[in-house]
């Protein structure tokens, strides 16, 4: 079983940097690919990124591409998401959540996520 603890969030003006890191708990961490969603207002929760279980490959949602880098690192039991460039749209609450199978970007594909971090990004 995999827990997932999320942190890196918080308030930082347009065109700024954030740093998102997952720390999961248990010893099958790297058998999971892990994924990064995140949850606005008034939305459905939306897929950001995904990387394989190895971390070989990674995959990005059309509106992270060439800003957000996934991430990670299975000695140290930590996924990642590096934000560059941010918007005021990137707003929402950010989850990571891993998923046994192969990679995926559904959000139901997902068995463990982490409670949330906020991100916030003002004009």
């Amino acid at each position: 079983q995999v827990q997932l603890v999320e942190s890196g969030g918080g308030l930082v003006q347009a065109g700024g940097s954030l740093r998102l890191s997952c720390a999961a708990s248990g010893r099958t961490f790297s058998s999971y690919a892990m994924g990064w969603f995140r949850q606005a207002p008034g939305k459905e929760r939306e897929y950001v990124a995904a990387v394989t279980w190895s971390g070989s490959t990674t995959y990005y949602a059309d509106s992270a591409k060439g800003r957000f880098t996934i991430s990670r690192d299975n000695a140290k039991n930590t996924v990642y998401l590096q934000m560059n460039s941010l918007k005021p749209e990137d707003t929402a609450i950010y989850y990571c959540a891993a998923a046994s199978g192969g990679v995926t970007f559904r959000p139901s594909s997902y068995a463990y996520w982490g409670q949330g971090t906020q991100v916030t990004v003002s004009s």
